[in-house]
């Protein structure tokens, strides 16, 4: 439903969710994406303070989920946001992620022909450790709701479409995050994690966090599968706007897939929220 630019769409037990189609370089050890820990994805800011992070529905975030403006905004990235951003760091780390883009493209899987180059371009874009690019952008995605200068709407733009293209059908995928911050959010709390935040089919990647551990029940995330640049860490990326329910939160020796962990928070997808909905083709 729309309310004053707002989209919310709750998924409920008849699943309607499935209706839908649907700085600089900051500090080490302070806040992710805003709860990536994994090496995956991690995006950290000096503007957020110390202590225990509080999950929120991440009201400043850029969260466009392009509903009801696919095709109009594919013509405005190709005829003006690209030719306008593709500048200064994002030229360099759109222009290395070709090769792989190239390769993805020549293995790509049945069921998923509708990738472009540019699809899988955002994706090892996103993917890649290359100079930690993705620090810059999640931190624009994450805060960037009022800036009427957001800088990367192409990649926000094809990162989002490349999602929605691998989750067409909304399949539910269960994942898991770690991470070495503590975080906060009471049971039965609605949150989002506002940036588009890095998840793993494997509950063991124990290098990436004890502190604050999460089991997720994703149903607009997306399983990258081969096309990520880290082929290994089976990753399933959460969008900006998905909604997710605590429905518990248990100490990590009460749940067999992360008893190594201090805190687990669960996580079950109940819909989407977009501020944003096609506000860029305005």
């Amino acid at each position: 439903m729309y309310v004053r630019g707002t989209t919310c769409v709750h998924r409920g037990t008849a699943m309607i969710s499935n209706m839908l189609l649907l700085s600089p370089l900051c500090f080490l050890l302070c806040w992710m994406l805003p709860v990536d820990s994994m090496r995956i994805r991690v995006s950290f800011t000096s503007r957020l303070p110390i202590g225990p992070r509080l999950l929120n529905m991440a009201p400043g975030a850029f969260d466009d989920m392009y509903f009801g403006c696919n095709h109009t905004m594919t013509q405005m990235v190709e005829k003006k946001y690209f030719k306008k951003e593709n500048t200064g760091a994002f030229w360099d780390v759109w222009e290395k992620a070709s090769d792989c883009a190239n390769r993805n493209l020549n293995h790509t899987d049945a069921g998923d022909e509708a990738l472009t180059k540019d699809h899988m371009q955002a994706i090892c874009v996103y993917t890649s450790d290359y100079k930690k690019f993705y620090w810059l952008f999640n931190d624009a995605v994450r805060t960037n709701k009022e800036n009427h200068e957001f800088p990367y709407h192409s990649l926000h733009f094809w990162l989002t479409s490349a999602m929605q293209i691998l989750n067409e059908n909304n399949k539910c995928h269960t994942t898991y995050r770690r991470s070495d911050l503590k975080f906060v959010a009471s049971v039965n709390k609605v949150i989002r994690f506002g940036s588009f935040t890095s998840s793993s089919k494997k509950s063991n990647l124990d290098v990436f966090g004890r502190k604050t551990c999460f089991k997720i029940t994703t149903c607009s995330g997306a399983y990258l599968k081969h096309y990520s640049a880290f082929k290994g860490e089976a990753e399933v990326l959460i969008p900006p706007y998905e909604m997710f329910k605590v429905t518990d939160v248990k100490k990590g020796r009460d749940v067999a897939q992360l008893s190594d962990c201090e805190d687990v928070y669960m996580l079950e997808s109940v819909g989407v929220h977009s501020n944003m909905n096609c506000r860029a083709v305005n």
